[in-house]
């Protein structure tokens, strides 16, 4: 994915259709690139900053953020939409009942009843905490864990049905890792003063929440530590993040009876039963060690400490939709302590997101036909199929690559389907029961139909028409699987151009490099590369193929890995080489199409800068995000993305182009002698 980055933001940026033509007389008046620029930063030292560095100055980030930038630009501009959809279906008298404007606006209306919501306090979870209370022993606890999975997420383990990875037409029941409160297992071990900091505040947040639930003061900090305890002990039986990314050495099938022979403390016929699951014949283990040291630990503790950390997982993960005081203690650790955010969004921010969210599907309808340009999927194919094709030439000219996995590469390429701006065909969400009288009752229903939705796709055959993203999602991602790249319609969005056409420096900077370039790239990074052209796991390059491969990642491993963000962290070049190879790859690809344009090829100045330069000044803007530093801290711990200012001076200082676009010469901090400059593809 190009990133999993959720903002507010200060401006509104209105949708446009972008096309090939440009008008550069209105876009000097103005430029976004241009006046983006801080020229006391020299690009060759900094190009981030250069770039970005004076609308950073001139927008500090907001209080209730933990960063601003392009990206918050844009979902700024997705909120406010979605926010009319959802006013506009809440002012209605007459919805019919079950209709989709009835529950986008009810679902929106109960959100912002803050009177109603703080009125009843915790009154709508009690139920859910009572069938806990009433657990006796190990398999009452696994019953309700199971009545409760789709409340708590990954509570003791993670688990979904999908794709079969060997078997890409198949769905099958996946168990992971999983199981902690904290976003890495790091959180739990590391030794810096963040992390002993971070820690402290996390026990008391989890003794302040028991005493929300009405435990005594002794009571909820015994409880706190003894669901600390639980949580450390699964995080050091826990893989780390970078041994999480060989999709080979992370699949281990099993037949269902070796599964209940390899965990017995934990009745899993009773649990899958309880899901939805009464009949599986084989269960996909990603980290089999973690189920075995799971297994071991329902005896090592008491079933009360059990029942105390289902409690947290299922009050921490619905402590938003309750009262304030709730929502505030929440926020206060994951938001205040790990993110650095100083104040909460304003109500009617988070429940449109949460609207959004909750019921994208019937409000991606709406989205589409109000506010996608008409000829949104039109542009979006032409711009991933130059890309694709640049992709092919590139492919074929490889010296490190041998003719019979080149044929496979182009195969695969070949058969890459993109799916972009909006799905032919809406999930079904009639089922789905919402009304005003609670907020949290609104949510758990989605959360139940969005569980129910993907247990009844086991035993069933894929369907490569479903798309994982809505089309008022500003982001992509591809999917080695089904091979395939999802680019949602807003992504056509070009903050900045609110009144004239972009030129296409942008156009195949941010849409062709940053993300069709980057997700194409995807399917042949150290993990895409492992699937097949079917999406299934399959070594199909030879093995020197391989070696020459892996020794040119290895190069932006050791090049990520000494990249310092923030205190005394560095970034994990191992754990994040897949984004670093596919931003280096992408925004490479998105050059190389650009220079077929007509813009590049007349040299056509704009607000005095050169088609090369706005180029390289627009991938700055698609990456226009300044970060509060714990938001940097939590990234860098827990992300597979590098923070942003790395996902720009990192792939560019790998580029020729990039050096000959603004004279950038040894001696400049990004400068990288040749022999150290990594290209894969």
């Amino acid at each position: 994915m190009k990133a999993l980055l959720y903002f507010s933001s200060l401006l509104a940026v209105t949708a446009i259709m972008i096309s090939c033509s440009n008008n550069p007389s209105r876009l000097s008046e103005k430029d976004a690139l241009a006046s983006h620029i801080d020229s006391a930063v020299k690009p060759g030292d900094d190009f981030f900053m250069y770039a970005n560095g004076k609308w950073f100055k001139q927008h500090p980030i907001p209080a209730s953020e933990q960063s601003n930038g392009l990206w918050q630009m844009i979902d700024d501009t997705i909120n406010s939409q979605v926010l009319a959809i959802c006013k506009s279906a809440a002012a209605l008298t007459n919805a019919s009942k079950g209709s989709d404007k009835q529950k986008i606006g009810d679902f929106y209306f109960s959100g912002m009843d803050s009177v109603t919501l703080n009125k009843k306090g915790i009154e709508d979870i009690k139920p859910f905490i009572k069938q806990i209370d009433q657990v006796k022993d190990i398999n009452g606890f696994v019953k309700t864990a199971a009545d409760l999975r789709y409340l708590t997420n990954s509570a003791l383990f993670s688990m979904y049905v999908g794709q079969d990875d060997r078997i890409s037409s198949k769905n099958a029941l996946m168990l992971f890792q999983g199981g902690i409160s904290l976003y890495d297992r790091n959180y739990y071990f590391d030794t810096d003063e963040r992390a002993i900091m971070i820690r402290s505040r996390f026990v008391d947040h989890m003794a302040n929440m028991f005493k929300l639930l009405g435990y005594s003061e002794a009571e909820a900090k015994q409880a706190a530590q003894n669901t600390m305890k639980i949580e450390t002990a699964l995080a050091k039986n826990s893989r780390k993040r970078e041994d999480t990314r060989d999709p080979l050495k992370n699949y281990n099938k099993v037949s269902f009876k070796k599964l209940t022979e390899t965990a017995p403390n934990f009745d899993w016929n009773l649990f899958t039963s309880q899901v939805g699951l009464p009949k599986v014949d084989s269960v996909i283990i990603g980290q089999p060690e973690f189920i075995t040291a799971m297994n071991g630990l329902l005896k090592s503790f008491p079933v009360a400490d059990w029942k105390n950390y289902l409690k947290f997982h299922l009050f921490s993960n619905l402590s938003e939709y309750m009262d304030d005081k709730t929502f505030k203690e929440s926020f206060a650790f994951f938001s205040k302590t790990l993110e650095g955010v100083e104040e909460p969004k304003p109500r009617w921010k988070r429940v449109v997101e949460e609207t959004n969210s909750s019921l994208g599907e019937l409000i991606g309808q709406v989205y589409v036909k109000e506010y996608l340009p008409e000829g949104t999927k039109e542009k979006l194919l032409e711009i991933g199929n130059a890309i694709r094709d640049v992709y092919a030439e590139r492919i074929k000219n490889l010296d490190w690559m041998s003719p019979v996995t080149k044929d496979k590469a182009i195969d695969k390429l070949n058969g890459i389907v993109m799916k972009v701006g909006y799905p032919d065909h809406w999930k079904d969400m009639s089922s789905v029961q919402i009304d005003r009288s609670s907020y949290l009752k609104n949510v758990v229903s989605t959360k139940q139909w969005r569980f129910n939705y993907m247990i009844a796709k086991y035993g069933k055959p894929v369907d490569r028409t479903e798309w994982g993203m809505f089309p008022q999602t500003y982001n992509a991602y591809y999917n080695p699987s089904n091979n395939e790249i999802c680019v949602p319609g807003c992504n056509i969005l070009v903050p900045g151009y609110e009144h004239v056409l972009a030129d296409d420096a942008l156009l195949y900077s941010i849409i062709g490099g940053s993300t069709f370039g980057h997700e194409i790239t995807h399917g042949f990074d150290d993990q895409g590369s492992k699937y097949d052209k079917a999406g299934n796991l399959n070594n199909w390059w030879t093995s020197s193929d391989s070696v020459k491969f892996f020794s040119k990642t290895k190069l932006i491993v050791e090049q990520f890995d000494k990249y310092n963000p923030v205190d005394n962290l560095h970034i994990n070049g191992s754990s994040t080489q897949g984004e670093n190879i596919a931003d280096l790859a992408g925004i490479s690809m998105g050059f190389e199409a650009f220079k077929k344009t007509q813009q590049f090829k007349s040299k056509q100045e704009i607000a005095g800068m050169k088609p090369d330069q706005r180029f390289f000044l627009a991938y700055g803007l698609a990456w226009m995000i300044n970060m509060r530093p714990e938001a940097i801290a939590n990234q860098v711990k827990s992300d597979v993305h590098s923070p942003a200012k790395f996902r720009v001076i990192g792939p560019l200082a790998n580029m020729p182009e990039f050096y000959a676009a603004f004279g950038v010469k040894e001696g400049d901090a990004m400068w990288r002698p040749e022999n150290l400059q990594v290209k894969i593809w």
